[in-house]
Order: C-alpha cells, then sequence, then structure tokens
C-alpha cells in the first residue's frame, strides 16, 4: 500500500504512527478552554489535532420524541435527549477562525469529522488536509460523496459497520474520486471494554481492502493503543482532555494531557522496537555474545591425558570451544599441561 500524505507527514508502513488528538466536547463550551487544550495537544507531538463539525440542528432533531431520548443505562443519560447532548457537546462553529489561526500558528494539522455536508461546506472554507468519517455516518453515501470530492484524504471508523458496510463506503469513495482511504477499527462503546476491541481486525483491514488501517481507540489508558501500533497500525485516534479534573463531556474515557504524551512516548519506542526481521546479533548484544557457556578445563591435565566429563564443563563465559563440540572432544588427549579455567580450544586437543 502506497503511503497517504496528509499535509507534510506521511501516513503508512515504515513511517511514524499517525497520532490524532481528538478534542470532542472536552473543551466544556469554553472557548480559552478550547484553546488550551489545543496548544496542549500541541505540546504533546500530536501530528493532528481533530474536532467535531456538527450544530444540534445538523445532526439530530429537537424534540422529545421517545425515539430521541438517552437510555438510562447510557453514559450521557443526565443529557435527557440527544438534541441536549449535542446542545452541549459541540465545537460552534464561530470558533473555527480561532482554532484555523491557532494551527497556523503552531503549523500542526487541524482537520474534522464531518456529519453532514453542510459541514463539509464549512470546513472546506478552512485549509483542512483530510476529513473524518465517524462511525454512525459510514452509511451516509450522500456525505461520503461529498467528502470524496473534495479530494482530500478520508478516514473512516467502522465502530458501527459490517463488513459490507465497509465495502459499500469504499466503494463509494473510490467512485467519486478519492483513493486516498484510511479505515480505522473501532468500537462504538465508551468506554470501550478490552476484550470487545479485536485489535486483530487492523491487519485484516489492511489486507482486505487495501487501506491503511488504524485504530480509534475508547478503552481506558494507553496500552491498546499501544499494542495496535505493535499489530501494523499506522493511525492512532484518542480523545483528550485537560489534566485539570474537571467534567466533561467524554472526560470519563478520554486520556489526560499527560497521559497522551506518555502514549506518543511509548509508541515512538515500540516503533523503534518492531524493527524488521533479524536473525543476527546486533551491536548491543555482540557485547555480550561471552555471556554465552563454552569448553573450559575443569581439572588440572598433564600432556598426553584424556579428556573427560570430569575434566572439563560447559561453563560461562564464551571464549573456548561451544558446548556442541563436547561429545567430538571426549576421549582425545591433551597438547599440552592445563590448568582448571584454561579455555578448551582446538589447538590444545590431539
Amino acid at each position: 500500500m502506497k503511503p497517504i500524505s496528509i499535509g507534510n507527514k506521511r501516513v503508512g508502513h515504515n513511517e511514524p504512527t499517525y497520532i490524532i488528538a481528538e478534542l470532542s466536547g472536552n473543551h466544556g463550551g469554553d472557548l480559552q478552554k478550547c484553546v488550551a487544550l489545543f496548544h496542549a495537544a500541541c505540546d504533546t507531538g500530536a501530528d493532528a489535532i481533530k474536532l467535531q463539525a456538527y450544530r444540534p440542528d445538523t445532526i439530530t432533531l429537537k424534540t422529545n420524541n421517545d425515539d430521541f431520548a438517552i437510555a438510562t443505562d447510557n453514559a450521557w443519560a443526565a443529557y435527557n435527549n440527544l438534541y441536549e447532548l449535542y446542545e452541549y457537546a459541540h465545537t460552534p462553529w464561530e470558533w473555527f477562525p480561532t482554532l484555523f489561526e491557532e494551527a497556523g500558528k503552531r503549523g500542526v494539522e487541524l482537520f474534522g469529522s464531518v456529519f453532514d455536508e453542510t459541514s463539509v461546506d464549512e470546513l472546506e472554507k478552512y485549509p483542512v488536509k483530510a476529513y473524518k468519517i465517524a462511525s454512525p455516518e459510514i452509511v451516509d453515501m450522500g456525505l461520503l460523496e461529498k467528502v470524496a470530492k473534495t479530494g482530500k484524504p478520508v478516514i473512516v471508523s467502522t465502530g458501527l459497520a459490517n463488513i459490507g458496510d465497509i465495502y459499500d463506503a469504499i466503494e463509494c469513495l473510490k467512485t467519486n474520486g478519492c483513493t486516498d482511504i484510511i479505515l480505522l477499527k473501532c468500537t462504538t462503546a465508551y468506554p470501550t471494554p478490552p476484550e470487545e476491541v479485536n485489535l486483530k481486525t487492523i491487519p485484516n483491514l489492511m489486507e482486505t481492502f487495501g487501506c491503511q488501517a488504524g485504530l480509534s481507540d475508547h478503552t481506558i489508558g494507553i496500552g491498546v493503543s499501544i499494542a495496535a501500533v505493535a499489530l501494523g497500525a499506522t493511525v492512532i485516534e484518542k480523545h483528550i482532555k485537560l489534566d485539570d479534573g474537571e467534567k466533561t463531556v467524554d472526560d470519563f474515557f478520554s486520556l489526560t494531557i499527560t497521559e497522551f504524551q506518555n502514549m506518543i512516548t511509548e509508541i515512538r519506542q515500540v516503533e523503534k522496537a518492531i524493527g524488521q526481521v533479524c536473525y543476527e546479533l546486533t551491536p548491543e548484544a555482540k557485547k555480550n555474545k561471552n555471556g554465552r557457556r563454552s569448553l573450559y578445563i575443569s581439572a588440572p591435565l598433564k600432556k598426553g591425558e584424556v579428556f573427560t566429563e570430569h575434566n572439563i564443563k560447559s561453563v560461562r563465559p564464551g571464549y573456548g570451544l561451544e558446548p556442541k563440540f563436547k561429545s567430538i572432544v571426549l576421549g582425545r588427549s591433551a597438547t599440552c599441561d592445563l590448568n582448571i579455567g584454561d579455555r578448551l580450544t582446538w589447538n590444545i586437543i590431539e
């Protein structure tokens, strides 16, 4: 699979994992807090910051109809219905000029999840280099067509999709001119139980659809994202929050900035550790090669005496003959006098 360029970064194998910090609604409706969260994310070394581009009336209806009520066992039950939730959680479009101005100053990519065609039109006013399709929108072919025609890479979450939905979405994107597609394994559960993540799906997404693939991670902590990188994920997306302890709409499954920074640090370490298929000793390992066992004289011998189990032994360090030669040496004679601790080498064996 060819790498995909998002701004000045490349997404693909043999490239650093592309790490996205999701702002979501963790700004709590406060622009200054949103800007602070944005800059804190930039400071971690995230490759991109993502916002969610919707208004309450572009994503749902303002009604008390039971269909729009939030179930009592839902994490967001306190908001009563979908409109109230999205009214509280949305990022006002009036903030976009400020956020994109700050992104330009920091030299970091800022783009958004889009939820209807009007949100695409809004973000097209700004220098976005990619679009994200959230899991629930994967079946909205009108939205997919609109995004594809921008000519920009599209990242698609699969949390509410079956394999047929993913196929249809990719076909729609490709038919409308988009070939730079990244699929994100996602489980739409907040927080996601680890046993429902199924990370093995990531390499299968790559193999099945010929696309770059990564993880939109809603689990608690950083371990699942790190494991995803080890399995080949080329993109990681995580929700973030400020380290201020304040309750926000998605705080219960979001990483603090400190945790997010730790995740990036560990991912960069994992990238180094993945390396390549190699059976040779590395430079550092070679320094310890003499920690292996080898054959040494374990009892004094006179010239002409026979090597036996009682006068040679496999011990550390590894300067003598390899232990695999012991059976060849036994029964042969010494060419000189030998003392305890002398290396067993071919030139002292008759």
